[in-house]
C-alpha cells in the first residue's frame, strides 16, 4: 500500500502545482480586469468571466503552468 502511495506522490505533485498556476493566472486577469481595464468599469462579475475565459488564455494558463511546473522541478533537482 505504501509503495503505491509513493508512485502517485510526483503525479499529484505535478497536477496541484499546475492547477496552481492556472488559478493563479486567472485570478490575475480577472484583478487586471477590475482594476487596470476601463472596459471593466460598471460591469459585472459575469462579463468579465466571460472576457477572460477563453480558450486562447487557457492555451497560455496551461502552457504557463507546464513551464513553471518544470522551472520549480529544475530548481528543486539543483537546491
Amino acid at each position: 500500500m505504501m509503495r503505491n502511495r509513493r508512485h502517485k506522490g510526483p503525479i499529484f505533485r505535478a497536477l496541484i502545482e499546475t492547477t496552481f498556476i492556472v488559478f493563479l493566472f486567472y485570478a490575475n486577469l480577472l484583478m487586471g480586469d477590475f482594476t487596470h481595464s476601463g472596459n471593466a468599469h460598471g460591469k459585472s462579475l459575469i462579463w468579465a468571466i466571460q472576457d477572460v475565459f477563453t480558450i486562447t488564455n487557457f492555451e497560455i494558463a496551461i502552457i504557463a503552468a507546464f513551464v513553471g511546473h518544470f522551472f520549480f522541478e529544475y530548481l528543486r533537482g539543483k537546491f
